[in-house]
């Protein structure tokens, strides 16, 4: 693929060829950049934290380009993060940025760019089956750009229980656990009822008819038995993501605090 062109003008960048990089313009009016077709949220991190997140789905590869581009110059020191990018949105991408800075999570769809940040905390994804391992690694992998550490625990549904009991100290190290099942989706109850680490379930769209595209898991994970549990949106392993990184960040944060006033 040949690298492209972007030229600014006036107010709107122009991508000449398949993608282009540096530099992006706009209007950079306070908190948030008018890129002619999008006005990205440049604010957002100063607001929550956490700068703002480009959903890759039905986005061409020099819009996906555009957006991260502009996102690497509002935050030089965050990673630019492109969730649900298909091949052709993760290889413009790529090809456009610096190659040491590009981290691609195709498993999960998910491309970032920039460098990531310490890990504070530790993130553990927990899935049920090896059919909702994309939901899983968009999950961990959105975590881990959040900022928070990762570990991935799979294929340990509950027809077979013995292989989620023999994680049991993988569950209890973590400081927060996001459990991701199709099919019935009974894995996050089974989770909640062996550790008392904050959990959020991801139901997802793997089942057969009566699943109805992950409404049964999502009804089940709704109506669970054990306490402390709060639910996703079907398929939503990014919104899991960085809740259990703005959890797990905060615990190691009051961890290192009470440190602190101990010495």
């Amino acid at each position: 693929m040949e690298r492209a062109r972007v030229e600014v003008h006036g107010s709107q960048p122009i991508c000449h060829g398949a993608v282009g990089w540096w530099p992006v313009g706009g209007n950079d009016d306070p908190g948030f950049a008018d890129l002619g077709f999008a006005r990205l949220d440049t604010g957002r991190a100063t607001r929550t934290g956490d700068p703002e997140v480009i959903y890759g789905a039905g986005k061409s590869p020099e819009q996906a380009v555009i957006l991260v581009a502009a996102l690497r110059r509002a935050h030089p020191d965050r990673p630019a993060l492109l969730t649900r990018a298909d091949a052709a949105l993760r290889a413009a991408v790529a090809l456009a940025g610096p190659a040491d800075q590009v981290i691609i999570d195709e498993e999960g769809g998910c491309i970032a760019v920039g460098p990531l940040p310490e890990p504070r905390g530790l993130v553990t994804v927990v899935s049920a089956g090896t059919a909702d391992a994309p939901v899983a690694a968009e999950a961990a992998f959105v975590a881990r750009v959040f900022g928070a550490g990762t570990r991935r625990v799979t294929d340990v549904g509950v027809a077979g229980i013995h292989r989620l009991l023999a994680a049991r100290a993988d569950l209890d190290a973590a400081d927060c656990l996001i459990v991701v099942a199709g099919m019935d989706g009974a894995l996050p109850s089974a989770v909640g009822g062996l550790t008392g680490v904050p959990l959020v379930a991801v139901p997802t769209s793997v089942g057969y008819g009566a699943s109805f595209g992950g409404l049964a898991a999502l009804l089940t994970m709704l109506n669970s038995c054990a306490p402390g549990i709060v639910v996703s949106n079907i398929d939503n392993g990014f919104g899991a993501g960085v809740f259990a990184a703005r959890v797990a960040r905060r615990s190691a944060g009051g961890a290192a605090r009470a440190t602190e006033s101990a010495t």
